[in-house]
């Protein structure tokens, strides 16, 4: 039986004369422990890295891949990713942008003009001179405003014009008419001048002319009349213009078309009375 000395203490192993075993460096468990946590540490970082890198490589190429505007943009182009807020300003940004090219399927005609509104017709009377009212004189007639009572037709320099009336005896006699069955319908009026000219309307114009045998000048020198039932006062319609009547505007006698307003009927409105010669 091998002689087994007692183990001295291990901070002075030199007293009994026993050694410590050296056949294994102490701390050696600790020190594999240790590497292995450090190569697992390592290998850890070097994966989260990698992979890190990976993802950041696939949000690149996203970002630059190209997409590809809809079916409507001209000329087939591309737009990138736009980038975030407070990024780089968008390169070309302060190019003007092409101008849409219009499509096979665009229609090239123009829209057509609405329809013009007709205009309104005063209220419809009969067109027989017998109800119009009487000249009271045989010796001509005048024809008063209604809207300017102190005014009188009266030729004046070829024109039909308002005018007030003096005592002297040629601008009466301007102011003085016969009234005799119309040229183109025998209806309506035509009227003569003390000198045989007719009043007719001429670019719209009314104006004393002498007769010239022609089918115009009849229908131009023609006015139907149209009776108010309750003032009794008249308007005049043209024949060859229906809807057209005469009235004064600026003083001046005028064929126009018909409003439906105070104003017109007032201008359009006339008194016949007796003769001022």
């Amino acid at each position: 039986m091998s002689e087994q000395k007692s183990r001295p203490p291990q901070d002075r192993p030199w007293e009994s004369g026993w050694a410590p075993d050296t056949t294994r460096a102490p701390g050696t468990r600790r020190l594999w422990l240790a590497g292995a946590l450090a190569l697992a540490t390592i290998t850890a970082c070097v994966t989260a890295v990698t992979v890190m890198d990976q993802e950041s490589g696939e949000q690149e190429n996203r970002a630059a891949e190209p997409t590809t505007l809809s079916s409507s943009a001209p000329g087939g182009l591309i737009s990138f990713a736009t980038p975030s807020e407070g990024g780089a300003e968008k390169a070309g940004a302060d190019r003007p942008g092409p101008s849409p090219t219009p499509t096979s399927s665009a229609p090239t005609t123009s829209p057509s003009p609405k329809p013009t509104k007709k205009a309104p017709k005063p209220p419809k009377t009969s067109p027989s001179p017998t109800k119009s009212p009487k000249p009271p004189s045989s010796h001509g007639i005048s024809i008063r405003s209604v809207n300017f009572s102190d005014r009188y037709w009266r030729v004046r320099d070829g024109y039909v014009r308002l005018d007030r009336i003096g005592s002297g005896p040629e601008q009466r006699e301007d102011a003085t008419f016969q009234r005799v069955a119309g040229l183109s319908d025998s209806s309506c009026y035509s009227f003569t001048t003390a000198d045989g000219r007719y009043l007719r309307h001429r670019s719209f114009v009314l104006v004393a002319n002498s007769n010239d045998g022609s089918s115009l000048f009849r229908q131009d020198a023609t006015f139907c009349p149209r009776v108010w039932p309750r003032s009794g006062t008249l308007t005049l319609e043209s024949v060859n213009y229906p809807g057209r009547f005469l009235r004064h505007r600026n003083f001046q006698l005028r064929l126009d078309p018909f409003e439906n307003s105070h104003q017109y009927y007032g201008d359009a409105s006339f008194q016949i009375v007796s003769g001022l010669d």
